[in-house]
């Protein structure tokens, strides 16, 4: 009895849960059609659209005025030793709010010019600005352009010479210094009292003008790249509260940024925030070919195709590669089909990186194939696009990945390929991570969906809410016009439970690979089910429906750890109960063959006898796998019951497991 009743309360729950998702929809199609109505208002008025501030002490126009008395000074500035004529969105508001000593956090896509917002009021004001960044090529990459435009500027790091730390350490403390930016890792911070003491004397001769957290998200424990030295960067506002602090990111929702201010203590700041948008980017998501050498023809068909009779000098993509491996692989691969290509990773020779990194910069190579190690601020304005070998391991890294592309504000292509294997392989490795798991979902959601517009994806997972009509046919899903239908899977969805509780049955555990040859009627041939009629899709749409499964939880994985690797299993999901009633539905979008899941059963709006005993049946396996699940406690699974177990990995330093830039 107790079971009906429980039965009957999850249908009731999924019930809600469809209206709940209904309502949201509308919410989007209601706020686009609000904004829509707000932008004409604007341009009925005269106004112009600018950042937003999300902290309501003052607003972004309070500081985009031409009248404070630094401001002859920073257009001079601007425009004789940065050699820009203008000022880009949100760059004055932030400068003039720095120039008056005030705590900022600045919310800016990639490349939307953050670095000069704490470049420009370092030369213009006394002192030094200490610069905390998080990756040495990022540093680097910084100083090589600072050393164009004769700005004084230096970095400290492990390697740094004795002589050098000795003189950087003297003009810290010399009022008429010409050293006007001082790099940091947030390491030196933490671990260097020697530095903290020199720190301290600056501060206290008034020689600190300001200090700049570069990737303030790497902060906060819920950001997309935690960095546990970023915690200690509290002590620098304790130590020295009149020193005013800007933190910059990219890629933070309001979460996050709430939270690096709460570790930075910093008690009241301005937050400006610019649009997510990069009009510019054109955002694809590509099927990725299982062949290597198909995948590799596939990206010089896009260089010598969309590219086609560009000097080398306007071909500058960034390749982000799963791995080492990867990247080493993919750059033999272009280089065989006349690519200038060069790989970069954490592991190669420092010389060898600097070589590439360079010759890249100076135009010599056309393809930097790289890990993140690559850096999170490598700037080179005219990379005209982005090739992802692998999905990103969250939404925030792939936005500041794919925001290398275009940065001089010409059109650029970023390009993902999406393969189902990449899933398990990323999960296994961000497991342990506190929201590792969650925001690799959010991340093959957007692989997955092939109906909405990238930009209101995006615009979604950071709070904000896009007008897809302002896309512009800026990304695939708005090229391929019309809506896709959505497909019945129900009858799949209860064929995958099959074949996952026969394996439970017989203490087996089933790959995500394993499963596919099992459902399509082959490999071995004891993790088939003799019920279970192999669909008449192609294999990438069966992925397709396992990695929707897995999203909308009627699956889930389950991870085991052995002394060299953490291998992913597929096992029946929380979902997988409400099968049990017979009237419940499971769809997905955007199949392309919508032939009827079984032609030879009866139609789901009359439901025959044999199909209500098969819900039933579907029902009793789930209850009966849960019950086992709860008792044998014989490995982790991917919930929050996971213990703290350290993997190690076999790369290591800057390369983490993500993609191409």
């Amino acid at each position: 009895v107790l079971e009906e009743v429980l039965a009957s309360v999850e249908s009731e729950l999924q019930a809600v849960e469809m209206q709940i998702q209904e309502l949201v929809d509308k919410q989007q199609e209601l706020l686009q059609k609000k904004m829509r109505i707000q932008s004409l208002i604007k341009q009925s008025l005269g106004e112009s659209e600018a950042g937003g501030s999300k902290d309501t002490e003052t607003s972004p126009e309070a500081w985009n005025k031409k009248d404070f008395p630094w401001y002859e000074k920073i257009k001079t500035v601007l425009q004789s030793t940065f050699k820009l004529h203008k000022f880009r969105s949100l760059q004055l508001e932030t400068v003039n709010a720095a120039m008056a000593g005030k705590d900022i956090f600045l919310v800016m896509p990639t490349g939307g010019g953050k670095s000069l917002c704490y470049q420009l009021p370092a030369v213009c004001s006394d002192g030094f600005t200490l610069v905390i960044c998080p990756l040495i090529s990022l540093m680097e990459d910084q100083l090589m352009v600072l050393e164009q435009l004769g700005i004084s500027a230096t970095l400290l790091n492990a390697s740094s010479s004795k002589e050098h730390v000795k003189w950087v350490h003297t003009e810290m403390l010399n009022r008429n210094s010409e050293l006007k930016l001082l790099y940091v890792t947030p390491e030196k911070i933490a671990k260097s009292k020697m530095f903290m003491s020199k720190l301290e004397k600056a501060y206290q001769a008034g020689c600190l003008a300001r200090v700049a957290v570069d990737e303030v998200h790497c902060c906060s424990q819920w950001g997309h790249d935690f960095r546990p030295d970023y915690k200690s960067l509290g002590i620098l506002k304790r130590q020295f509260p009149n020193t005013p602090l800007i933190g910059l990111t990219a890629t933070a929702t309001n979460h996050v940024l709430k939270d690096a201010q709460k570790i930075l203590h910093v008690q009241k700041c301005i937050t400006f925030t610019a649009s997510f948008n990069r009009p510019n980017l054109y955002y694809e998501v590509r099927h990725k070919p299982s062949n290597n050498e198909d995948f590799i023809e596939d990206i010089v068909k896009v260089i010598n195709g969309r590219y086609k009779g560009l000097s080398d000098v306007s071909i500058h993509p960034k390749n982000y590669c799963f791995s080492q491996k990867d990247a080493e692989q993919v750059t033999v691969g272009l280089q065989r089909l006349g690519i200038k290509a060069g790989t970069y990773h954490a592991n190669m020779d420092a010389k060898y990186k600097t070589k590439v990194h360079r010759g890249w910069a100076a135009n010599q190579i056309q393809v930097v194939v790289a890990t993140v190690a690559f850096g999170m601020g490598i700037d080179k304005p005219d990379v005209r696009f982005v090739i992802h070998h692998s999905m990103s391991k969250s939404m925030e890294n792939y936005y500041q990945e794919s925001g290398r592309a275009g940065r001089d504000d010409q059109k650029a292509d970023c390009i993902l390929y999406y393969g189902f294997g990449d899933i398990f392989r990323i999960s296994s490795m961000v497991v342990m991570e506190n929201v590792g798991q969650e925001k690799l979902y959010d991340m093959v959601s957007y692989c997955q969906d092939m109906n909405k517009c990238r930009r209101v994806l995006i615009a979604h997972h950071f709070d904000e809410v896009w007008d897809s009509a302002r896309c512009n046919r800026m990304c695939d899903n708005c090229c391929r016009g019309s809506s896709s239908e959505k497909t019945d899977i129900t009858g799949y969805c209860r064929d995958l439970i099959r074949i996952l509780e026969q394996a439970e049955n017989r203490s087996e555990k089933l790959t995500p690979l394993k499963l596919i040859e099992a459902w399509s009627g082959k490999g071995v041939s004891k993790f088939r089910v003799a019920e279970v009629i192999p669909p008449t899709h192609p294999r990438e749409e069966l992925e397709r429906i396992i990695a929707h499964l897995l999203l909308q939880q009627y699956l889930k994985e389950d991870f085991s750890f052995t002394a060299f690797a953490t291998i992913s299993y597929l096992k029946i999901g929380p979902k997988a109960r409400l099968l049990g009633n017979e009237a419940h539905v499971v769809t997905i979008q955007g199949l392309t063959n919508k032939k009827s899941v079984y032609k030879d059963k009866p139609s789901r709006s009359s439901p025959s006898k044999g199909s209500r005993e098969n819900a039933r049946t579907i029902a009793k396996t789930v209850q009966a796998s849960a019950v086992r699940n709860s008792q044998e406690h014989k490995r982790p699974s991917s919930g929050s019951n996971i213990k703290a177990k350290k993997l190690k990995l076999q790369w290591g330093g800057d390369d983490q497991p993500v993609v191409l830039d």
